[in-house]
């Protein structure tokens, strides 16, 4: 899911419903990201990416992801070559 807004209906009905189910059906750890390198077509303001980061994942806890069944991982917290010397990584925190 992006953090490029307000988590709204559409998402919950239409994504996180259903993950919530698939953890809870499936056996072993399911893993959901925040792609919050895919949410940057434009220089981001540092501050305001953070929040809307921090909003999704109290959102997505909220609405039932489970930390004892899936893991939620950031985007830009993977480190893959393609991305270490990628200008955009200096506008995260």
């Amino acid at each position: 899911m992006q953090p490029t807004g307000d988590v709204h209906l559409g998402n919950y009905l239409g994504a996180i419903v259903n993950w919530v189910e698939l953890q809870n059906n499936r056996p072993g750890n399911v893993l959901f990201t925040i792609v919050d390198l895919h949410s940057l077509t434009i220089e981001p303001d540092p501050e305001s990416l953070t929040k809307a980061t921090w909003d999704v994942a109290a959102a997505l806890l909220a609405s039932g992801i489970d930390p004892s069944k899936s893991t939620l991982f950031l985007q830009s917290r993977v480190r893959l070559p393609s991305f270490e010397n990628n200008d955009i990584m200096r506008h995260l925190k």
